[in-house]
């Protein structure tokens, strides 16, 4: 209790420095639970505020944070033809990865948090705990060569127009983190399409195109490995083999089909994610494994993830009975596990405050999800995913999809009384 103590006495005058009580406040939270509690004596008290109900969220990602980074690496050196064993170079691997992670995690952070920490200040109330959960997701949902200024403008407009213009934490429609990416998506577009934005360090993916080492690399970590006489960071040995593209399953499976994909790439690989793609989206069973935490501890939702896995494979059964286009082709089981379905469905679609409150609603919700989907990502060339666009489409229905089960429901019980 000393070190709580300490903290009060150094509690800043919220009057006389309102942003700085306000980091204050939000400090003191999240170290220590809350012991406010409503007044009587017949009411249960439980540690698990909302800060500590977000913090589930942000520890179910973290085996994805850690092998999103690696693979960074892993596949900055593939480019290059060295190190082609996954774990061939890992101190190499590991490091570029954590150089092109952390800022990027840093800068998301650093402006989410300074926006809430603005609005808070402005308004007079405590930091609201909803950007804990979107700043751990938007780092995994980005390319990883991404510029930091586009993502510093994402987040602002996320933050801002998403999430403060609808009231703050819990009044915002869409999911902030999706917003973030669809603001990328379609403000600057080549940034987060085609192949080379996948794959990162390098300014184009032309064979004989040398890597683009700094400070960090050369001067920090190479002193380090050449304590331990390790190999270096060397941006002449370093080059783009000749053939070589970053092309993403789904880009492949667009050109052709299912033959193409598994020509490149292993079911193996796939599902184990040593392939490019967003940071977070690629291994399937870390994903698995967060999703699976999730509902064990209750955060979660198992109804939206099942609904959401049965409307994409209904659609997808229908997609290969059609058999219109190659793409059609690929079975709908391994849709499930091409690039960020499991990601989508395991940490977007379940978001509490943007999907359908209702069970009945929740089952209508994720099915939906599902189906537009997976239309997204076999008809539209243009953009070959479809899980971002599904989620914000229902978002924006989950209010009206629980009016109509309330609704039901209040007339069910009406005509059982009369």
């Amino acid at each position: 209790m000393g070190l709580l103590d300490f903290i009060k006495k150094i509690e800043p005058d919220k009057k006389k420095s309102p942003l700085l009580h306000t980091a204050y406040d939000a400090f003191l939270t999240f170290a220590y639970a809350p012991n406010t509690v409503t007044k009587g004596g017949v009411h249960i008290r439980d540690g698990m505020d909302l800060k500590r109900l977000m913090v589930h969220v942000v520890l179910a990602m973290q085996l994805c944070y850690l092998f999103g980074s690696y693979n960074i690496g892993h596949q900055h050196f593939v480019a290059a033809g060295q190190y082609l064993g996954f774990m061939d170079g890992f101190h190499l691997k590991l490091a570029h990865g954590l150089i092109v992670m952390l800022p990027l995690f840093v800068v998301t952070h650093v402006v989410g948090l300074g926006i809430e920490f603005m609005f808070a200040a402005k308004k007079g109330h405590a930091v609201e705990e909803g950007f804990l959960v979107s700043g751990a997701l938007i780092p995994l949902i980005m390319p990883p060569d991404i510029p930091l200024w586009i993502v510093s403008i994402s987040v602002a407009f996320a933050v801002i127009f998403g999430k403060e213009a609808f009231g703050g934490t819990g009044m915002n429609i869409w999911n902030i983190a999706l917003l973030s990416r669809v603001f990328v998506f379609f403000a600057y577009p080549t940034e987060i399409s085609g192949d080379t934005c996948w794959i990162s360090g390098y300014e184009t993916l032309a064979a004989g195109d040398s890597a683009q080492y700094g400070w960090w690399h050369t001067s920090f970590f190479n002193s380090i490995f050449a304590h331990f006489d390790w190999p270096l960071f060397d941006s002449a040995k370093t080059v783009v083999v000749d053939g070589f593209s970053g092309a993403t399953p789904l880009a492949l499976g667009y050109q052709g089909g299912m033959e193409a994909i598994t020509a490149h790439y292993s079911m193996s690989q796939i599902f184990w994610g040593a392939i490019p793609g967003s940071i977070g989206e690629t291994n399937k069973a870390f994903i698995i494994f967060g999703a699976l935490f999730l509902i064990l501890t209750r955060v979660a939702s198992w109804r939206i993830m099942f609904s959401m896995v049965l409307g994409a494979s209904v659609m997808g059964m229908i997609f290969n009975a059609w058999d219109f286009t190659l793409f059609m082709n690929v079975p709908w089981y391994d849709h499930l596990i091409l690039v960020s379905f499991l990601f989508a469905m395991a940490f977007m679609a379940t978001d509490p405050v943007t999907a359908s409150g209702t069970n009945t609603g929740k089952w209508i919700y994720g099915f939906f999800i599902g189906v537009v989907g997976m239309v997204v990502r076999v008809m539209n060339p243009a953009y070959p995913e479809g899980w971002m666009l599904a989620i914000l489409f229902m978002n924006s229905f989950a209010p009206l999809i629980d009016y109509f089960i309330v609704q039901s429901n209040i007339k069910k019980r009406i005509s059982r009384v009369q």
